[in-house]
């Protein structure tokens, strides 16, 4: 088909009209997007008034309930979101300004060179330590108590000039029982000594399994009113010596270097049915009290009620089974005969609190050294005794059948209760001791030194 000149422009003028048509129906009848997002900011400008109170400027939106805003909802959730985020950020902020830990004041490093440290670390002041075997060559730990920060360093690796000395403060933990403990002792006092005297320590406190006859003189030279260095000293069994200035009295607490564990309380130790009114396992020494203990439970056949398991010799160790067999008659009985021994107070007296078993404590004290001193004439056992110990004291085992006959008498609950109270008394005990024991610590060490400057 020819296409004449004529015929194109008909056909220029059909597509010019085409477009011309569709233009004009874009404009005047189709909506657009763009005219959407324009209309909805301009209802939501206009729908923006500032209005102003005495209080001062508020900003308010009055949105017009009949129209629809897409965007509406999306808005509120994220800017509820928002408030929120901010206000428990700020709400952290608030807590973690109040609860941190006051700056510190004193630092104290721990040396554990006797079982008893362990008692002090774990059992008062409930520091942890690492790694968690017993037989691990090194262990330490560190917790802060209030403005003091505590460190421990315990076992065989912990040698004088082996290890290093983070502090001018430390307390040693020693062992003075017997003459090889002693001159053991003795070495670390002297390592001590050299390090005050070349200014790397300022302090020194010692914690001290003392002599079971308070034969303890080999320490006196130590001490700083004899012109030594000890500038406190923490004693155990009763000590004549205390005086609530530069020597106090330290509890045994429990058998750590047979390795009694923190019992952590639980009703079930409070609820649970005890089988046996009474239990005692330990060694009968000749021509002791003990063996009086032994023909009254044979006399009056207490063996029915109670369980006994007396041994000849001293075991230093725990077997598995003596271990548990001691740990089950604690905890399956109510009542735990403590008779003396070379000293009047005993590992079982802690051990027994620590199970809700009442100690039934022959109160009579032991030849030797011991005994009252010019702040207390309440020995033996005068530091229990001190702080309430709610136990049965008794001054003959004679006396043992009739309280086991008062015992019949007991309701369920009257014992429940007993147990919780024995629990209670322990944990307080211990609570009580670590106060006192940092507070005289913060008052020697540090404002003693506050004073002189």
């Amino acid at each position: 088909m020819r296409i004449t000149y004529k015929r194109f422009c008909y056909f220029a003028i059909f597509l010019y009209c085409l477009f011309s048509c569709y233009a004009l129906y874009s404009v005047f009848f189709r909506p657009s997007k763009a005219t959407h997002v324009h209309k909805a900011k301009a209802i939501k400008s206009s729908q923006l008034q500032i209005s102003h109170s005495a209080g001062g400027n508020r900003v308010s939106a009055n949105i017009n309930e009949k129209e629809w805003n897409p965007w509406q909802e999306d808005e509120k959730s994220a800017q509820d979101l928002r408030v929120k985020i901010a206000d428990e950020y700020r709400k952290s902020l608030q807590k973690n300004l109040a609860s941190s830990p006051p700056s510190t004041e004193l630092k104290v490093q721990i040396w554990g060179k006797a079982a008893i440290g362990l008692y002090l670390w774990e059992h008062v002041l409930g520091g942890p330590l690492e790694p968690v075997d017993v037989t691990a060559p090194w262990r330490e730990g560190k917790i802060k108590e209030g403005s003091i920060d505590l460190s421990f360093i315990t076992g065989p690796a912990v040698v004088p000039g082996y290890f290093s000395v983070e502090t001018e403060n430390v307390v040693l933990v020693l062992n003075g029982r017997e003459e090889a403990k002693i001159s053991f002792a003795t070495q670390w006092l002297q390592y001590t000594k050299t390090l005050i005297e070349g200014h790397k320590l300022k302090h020194l406190a010692v914690v001290l399994l003392g002599n079971e006859q308070c034969n303890n003189d080999w320490i006196r030279p130590y001490l700083k009113k004899s012109g030594g260095i000890v500038d406190l000293l923490f004693v155990v069994y009763d000590s004549t010596w205390v005086n609530e200035d530069d020597v106090y009295q330290w509890p045994l607490g429990v058998a750590t270097y047979r390795d009694f564990p923190v019992v952590e309380p639980n009703w079930l130790l409070v609820q649970d049915s005890r089988p046996y009114s009474c239990n005692f396992l330990g060694t009968v020494y000749q021509n002791s009290s003990r063996e009086i203990l032994m023909d009254v439970v044979k006399k009056d056949k207490l063996g029915q009620i109670c369980w006994i398991l007396p041994r000849e010799q001293w075991q230093p160790l725990e077997t598995n089974e003596s271990f548990k067999f001691y740990h089950d008659a604690l905890l399956q009985s109510d009542l735990t005969l403590s008779p003396v021994g070379i000293n009047t107070e005993c590992y079982r007296i802690y051990e027994a609190c620590s199970y809700g078993s009442v100690p039934v404590v022959e109160d009579v004290m032991t030849p030797g050294n011991c005994g009252n001193s010019s702040m207390s004439t309440n020995a033996p056992l005068n530091l229990l005794k001190s702080m309430g110990a709610p136990f049965i004291f008794i001054k003959s085992w004679t006396e043992l059948s009739a309280i086991l006959e008062q015992e019949k008498s007991m309701t369920y609950q009257e014992k429940v209760q007993r147990r919780a109270t024995v629990i209670k008394w322990y944990q307080k005990f211990r609570i009580q001791l670590k106060e006192k024991f940092l507070r005289i610590l913060k008052e020697r060490f540090l404002h003693r030194d506050q004073n002189i400057q």
